[in-house]
C-alpha cells in the first residue's frame, strides 16, 4: 500500500525517541506528519527538519494566538526553518493576517485557521460565552480565513461540507479543509465529540484527513494506517 499524502498522522507521543521510534514503525504508509504543542514545547522543530530531510511532510500544530506583531515574527521565525508545510493559527481575523503577513509570500507553508475545537459541543461553546452557534461561528470564521488570504482551515467532518461550500462560493478550489477527528470504524472516538470516518470526511469535501490515536495506539500501526488508506481509496473508487 503506497502512503496517501492526504492522510496526516500526528506525533502525539512524549519524547523524541518514541516519536522516532514510531515513525519507524510506520515506516513507508504514512508521509505526512503532525507535531503537536507537547513536541514543539521540546524539540519538534528539530524532528520536523528530520522527517523533512526524510522526504516527508511536516504539520507544524502550533495554533498561534497572540498580538498581531507577536503572530506575525513567530510565523516568520517557523517559515525561516524550511521545516513547515502547514501551520496552524487560530481564525481570527488580526492573527491570521497577521501569520499571513508573517510568512512573506512563502507559499510553501499553508496557514491554517483553527475554526472550533473538535472536542467542543455546543454546550462547551456555551460555556465559554460564544453568542453564536457552533455551525454559525464556523461559517464565520471560514469567510474570515478566506478574506484574510489564507490557504484553509482546520474543521471537523461535520462542518466540511460547510467549509468546503463556501470556499467553493467565493472561488477558492484549492482551499484546503483539514479534519481532525477522523475515525475508522474499527477504532474509538476517544475525546473527539464530532468524528467521523474516513468516507464520510472525504464525502463532505475534506482535503486532507487526520487520524491518530486508530495509527499509533494499534498493536501494528503500519497495518492500521494501511487500512485507513485503503478505505480512502474504497471512498475515491465509488
Amino acid at each position: 500500500m503506497t502512503a496517501d499524502p492526504r492522510l496526516i498522522c500526528p506525533l502525539d507521543l512524549p519524547d523524541r525517541a518514541s516519536t522516532e521510534a514510531m515513525v519507524e514503525r510506520i515506516g513507508d504508509a504514512i508521509s505526512f506528519y503532525k507535531i503537536g504543542l507537547e513536541l514543539l514545547a521540546t524539540d519538534g522543530m528539530a524532528l520536523a527538519r528530520e522527517l523533512k530531510a526524510d522526504g516527508r511532510q511536516v504539520f507544524t500544530d502550533w495554533k498561534l494566538h497572540d498580538i498581531g506583531e507577536t503572530v506575525r515574527r513567530a510565523t516568520a521565525a517557523i517559515t525561516a526553518t524550511g521545516a513547515c508545510d502547514f501551520l496552524t493559527v487560530h481564525a481570527e481575523p488580526q492573527v491570521l493576517a497577521a501569520a499571513v503577513k508573517g510568512r512573506d509570500g512563502d507559499r510553501q507553508v499553508k496557514i491554517l485557521g483553527v475554526t472550533v475545537l473538535t472536542s467542543l459541543t455546543e454546550d462547551d461553546l456555551a460555556d465559554l460565552s460564544y453568542g453564536l452557534k457552533l455551525d454559525a461561528l464556523v461559517e464565520r470564521r471560514v469567510r474570515q480565513t478566506l478574506d484574510a488570504g489564507a490557504d484553509g482551515v482546520v474543521a471537523s467532518p461535520h462542518e466540511a461540507a460547510q467549509a468546503r461550500r463556501i470556499s467553493a462560493e467565493a472561488g477558492r478550489p484549492d482551499f484546503l479543509v483539514v479534519t481532525p477527528g477522523v475515525r475508522p470504524s474499527w477504532a474509538a472516538k476517544n475525546d473527539q465529540a464530532r468524528a467521523a470516518t474516513p468516507a464520510q470526511a472525504l464525502a463532505a469535501g475534506a482535503s486532507h484527513l487526520v487520524s491518530g490515536r486508530p495509527i499509533t495506539h494499534a498493536a501494528d500501526p503500519r497495518a492500521a494506517a494501511n487500512a485507513i488508506v485503503a478505505e480512502m481509496a474504497e471512498r475515491a473508487a465509488a
